[in-house]
């Protein structure tokens, strides 16, 4: 009696078991079921939306120009520590080194010209920083024939040309000559200067206009009767 009692005891046990069993896996392909039919869904719904990550606007690099403040630092060199605007042919100076042209470079270029400069003859492995303090005033100057001349800031963001100078300038007086232009403008150091007619590049499309760049200084000649 014992044993048969026993035996079924096990049995019911059994059945618990099994029937338990059952539950858990219905109960787990109903969690997978509603997973697929989630992502099912999600994947047809043709209202949702699909973000897309913004375009990255790479910052133009700076190229040193006349007039730029920067300061140079050299570890555990205090004495070497400079702050000082870029001349106008495009130099710093600074100590040991003297008079280094940095005009037209990045400011990684820089640093890496005044490194390898002090690491050649001075320094073991110096650790130089350049920093941009102050930039120059994008600026341009016009005189002569034109009806305001003087110093004029040039437009950020965006070309910036001869005849745009011009008409800055409100145009050229009764006897300016658009045929009879200067530009005088350093490079690398060294005075240049572009004889221009600038009545072609209005006139001509085919003529491009000439570019302004800062420290420019243009000159409109008279014409002659």
């Amino acid at each position: 009696m014992g044993q048969k009692r026993l035996s079924g005891v096990l049995t019911v046990i059994a059945w618990l078991l099994t029937a338990t069993a059952g539950w858990t896996q219905q109960t787990g392909d109903t969690v997978i079921t509603n997973q697929a039919r989630s992502v099912l869904e999600s994947s047809t719904d043709t209202t949702s939306t699909i973000a897309v990550p913004p375009t990255v606007q790479l910052n133009k690099v700076h190229l040193l120009v006349p007039d730029d403040l920067i300061e140079i630092k050299v570890y555990q060199q205090p004495d070497l520590e400079t702050r000082a605007r870029i001349a106008m042919d495009g130099t710093v100076t600074i100590p040991l080194l003297g008079a280094i042209t940095v005009n037209g470079m990045s400011v990684e270029e820089a640093r890496a010209k005044i490194h390898d400069l002090l690491a050649k003859d001075y320094l073991v492995k110096p650790q130089v920083s350049v920093t941009v303090v102050e930039y120059a005033k994008r600026v341009f100057t016009i005189l002569g024939e034109v009806q305001r001349p003087g110093t004029y800031e040039i437009p950020t963001g965006e070309p910036f040309n001869l005849l745009q100078a011009i008409a800055l300038a409100g145009g050229y007086t009764r006897i300016g000559s658009p045929g009879k232009v200067i530009v005088q403008r350093i490079e690398n150091g060294q005075k240049r200067i572009y004889n221009l007619d600038a009545g072609s590049m209005a006139k001509d499309e085919r003529v491009k206009p000439f570019a302004i760049v800062p420290n420019d200084a243009i000159t409109v000649g008279e014409k002659f009767f």
